[in-house]
């Protein structure tokens, strides 16, 4: 049925349009019967937001932006799987930006989120300083995801990086193991993501009564499995020893699992290994991969909650936020 309107429904509903109104921008004070009703009418009749109409009425464009580095990395792929789904559920509509992890792209999508084509910004900055973000002038509403430092203006929702490294580190001193790598760190330029997991690793290293090695750091020069498996084979056949590898996300861990394999180890018997972001691939690699899983549903969940109040109206200080993480035990470094 072409150009059904908000009276339509209303009218097949038998409810009024502000009722309508209310179900499709996901108001929270309409009966779980009514909002039922209103749907049923919403999916026979085929009703989609008319965009332009909305901005005209409310000054909104009832989109939403997610900016981030590359969408070829899986964790960016999955983040933006959720934010999808999760911005349906607020009554928006998402957009993608690709900043290619550069300054010119980042500040791209700052001044592209100042020209008005949305209503809020999630943004994962990569090497934007935090005292040029804060210049963001604010007519658009900007949630920070992601360790990047965060000004104190702005909201930010990441995880407790240095805690989840910690944590996966005594994981592997626990089962006996006393030569730790740490795989996947930016060889020039480190980035805050992995200064913090660095940090974490160091932290447990230092718990467990050992002394923290800088020959046990094997950098990569990109963010690929590729690349781990090329910079771990190189640091092995050099005579590195290690009987456990850390690494800085799961493609550094695919990477590592295959170089340590191609060299007649064993996983997780010579050298057990845990990864971060929990990728589905890390399920079904083998061995499978043990992984930090950040709570991506509740990450995005509540950063769209921080970003729909600023749209609302919200002009407090910015909110800090941790989301919740775990660490999914598999094969490469089981539960002890």
């Amino acid at each position: 049925m072409a150009g059904v309107t908000l009276q339509d429904v209303a009218d097949h509903a038998g409810v009024s349009m502000k009722t309508v109104s209310n179900v499709v921008r996901n108001y929270a004070h309409v009966s779980e019967k009514t909002r039922s009703a209103v749907q049923r009418s919403i999916d026979e009749l085929g009703y989609r937001p008319n965009v332009m109409g909305r901005r005209l009425a409310t000054g909104r464009s009832g989109l939403i932006a997610l900016a981030f580095a590359d969408v070829g990395v899986p964790y960016f792929a999955e983040l933006a799987r959720m934010s999808s789904r999760s911005t349906q559920r607020f009554g928006y509509r998402l957009l993608l930006e690709e900043t290619d992890g550069t300054l010119e792209g980042e500040r791209a999508v700052v001044a592209s989120s100042e020209a008005g084509l949305v209503d809020g910004f999630l943004f994962q900055p990569s090497v934007m300083s935090s005292t040029e973000v804060a210049k963001h002038r604010g007519d658009v509403p900007i949630v920070l995801l992601g360790e990047a430092a965060a000004p104190l203006t702005m909201d930010r929702i990441m995880i407790d990086n240095e805690a989840a490294a910690a944590e996966a580190t005594t994981h592997l001193l626990s089962m006996g193991r006393r030569r730790v790598g740490f795989v996947g760190h930016e060889a020039r330029g480190l980035t805050n993501t992995s200064r913090l997991r660095i940090a974490g690793y160091q932290h447990a290293i230092e718990a467990a009564g050992l002394a923290p090695d800088p020959g046990l750091l094997i950098a990569a020069d990109e963010v690929s499995a590729l690349e781990s498996a090329r910079a771990v084979g190189a640091a092995l056949d050099g005579g590195l020893r290690v009987d456990a590898l850390f690494c800085r996300d799961d493609l550094a861990a695919i990477g590592a699992l295959r170089a340590v394999q191609e060299r007649g180890l064993r996983v997780p018997d010579d050298i057990a290994v845990i990864g971060w972001d929990n990728i589905g691939i890390t399920a079904v690699t083998y061995p499978s991969i043990t992984t930090v899983a950040p709570d991506l549903p509740a990450l995005v969940e509540r950063a769209l909650e921080l970003l729909v109040e600023r749209i609302e109206g919200f002009d407090g200080m910015g909110r800090h936020e941790l989301a919740p993480h775990r660490i999914v035990f598999r094969e490469s470094a089981p539960e002890i």
